[in-house]
């Protein structure tokens, strides 16, 4: 008998890097919206995008990790530990 793997969420995200403070925008349709005060440099906003989330989940900076998207200002974003319907009620959907 093999163990169930545990919940995991994927979320489409749209990220503003540059932006005067890190925050979450909102939802437009099935898209997590966020600004980044972080450059698209060197990883730096893929950072404080996984941060931001992070601390707006309630999840450890090790559950979350881009998936798609490094070098685009559209990304999938992979949170573990949580279901996708639990996810987007704490990122206020």
């Amino acid at each position: 008998m093999t163990a169930a793997a545990p919940p995991a969420a994927r979320l489409r995200v749209r990220v503003e890097p540059r932006a005067p403070r890190d925050e979450v925008v909102g939802w437009r349709e099935d898209t997590l919206r966020l600004r980044v005060s972080a450059p698209p440099l060197e990883g730096r906003a893929n950072a404080a995008v996984v941060g931001l989330i992070a601390r707006a989940a309630g999840v450890a900076r090790s559950a979350v990790r881009v998936v798609a998207g490094e070098r685009s200002r559209d990304k999938l974003v992979r949170v573990a530990g949580v279901s996708a319907a639990a996810l987007r009620a704490r990122l206020g959907a």
